[in-house]
């Protein structure tokens, strides 16, 4: 429950800084880094899958590896935004540091307005200072879960404001579930000589040379280009007892009668 109130309680603290923010990574040529230390790592590069697969070039950059030279990925033409609860943790400091070092703007979330890392960021966007819901106080969830709620925020603003469809969606999703589940009917179906067809005129001898090239397990009898009726495999194995290839597939197929 302490969280949910804190959801709340964060809704009211939104101010003109989150749209500061969707302006700055709509504006931005580059690409959006994410980063964060122990559980705020795990919450940037959660958003960081959410920016891009909503539209937005992003990827998570953790601050340790940035020390030791992956601050390389860095240009100036890309945003950086990072999260930290205290704003003290020493390798993100070091990581803006770098970023306004070469012109990259940068943005924060926390909750310690007079901490290093907002003092040196040039976006901050606060959390409200509340108790964490772990019965110690200690363990990053009341913060983390705000941290989520404020980062999926600003995603789903930029991708309101670039009129990102379930088309672009589908472009960056197009394995597992949710690919699936926007295939449209065209992705899929059956056209021109992959289609089992033959006329009303036919025999049974055609239906059943029609069905095994197409291997669909039936066939379809059209008269005039419009489709009158359906043969099966399973009506063949019904009728054959009574098997004569040289009769009208008009005789064994089934109609919208």
């Amino acid at each position: 429950m302490s969280e949910a109130h804190a959801l709340l309680a964060l809704q009211s603290a939104i101010n003109e800084t989150l749209f500061s923010v969707v302006e700055l990574i709509l504006q931005c040529q580059g690409r959006l880094f994410l980063s964060g230390v122990g559980k705020s790592n795990h919450i940037a590069q959660k958003l960081a899958s959410t920016f891009a697969s909503t539209g937005t070039p992003a990827f998570f950059i953790h601050p340790t590896e940035a020390s030791h030279g992956d601050m390389g990925m860095i240009m100036s033409s890309d945003v950086l935004l990072a999260l930290s609860r205290s704003g003290e943790a020493e390798e993100l400091n070091e990581l803006i540091g770098y970023c306004k070092s070469i012109g990259v703007p940068t943005v924060c979330i926390t909750s310690e307005m007079s901490s290093a890392l907002a003092s040196l960021s040039d976006h901050v966007m606060l959390i409200p200072q509340l108790p964490e819901a772990c019965t110690l106080g200690l363990a990053p969830t009341t913060s983390s879960t705000m941290m989520l709620a404020l980062g999926d925020a600003i995603a789903i603003a930029c991708l309101e404001r670039r009129r990102f469809s379930k088309a672009d969606f589908k472009a960056l999703h197009p394995g597992g579930k949710l690919g699936k589940s926007l295939l449209r009917v065209l992705e899929v179906m059956h056209r021109e000589e992959e289609l089992p067809l033959i006329t009303v005129s036919d025999h049974l001898s055609d239906a059943i040379i029609e069905m095994t090239r197409c291997r669909f397990g039936c066939v379809g009898i059209t008269d005039g280009g419009i489709l009158a009726g359906i043969f099966t495999d399973g009506d063949l194995r019904r009728n054959l007892l009574k098997v004569e290839l040289n009769r009208p597939i008009s005789d064994f197929m089934t109609t919208n009668r």
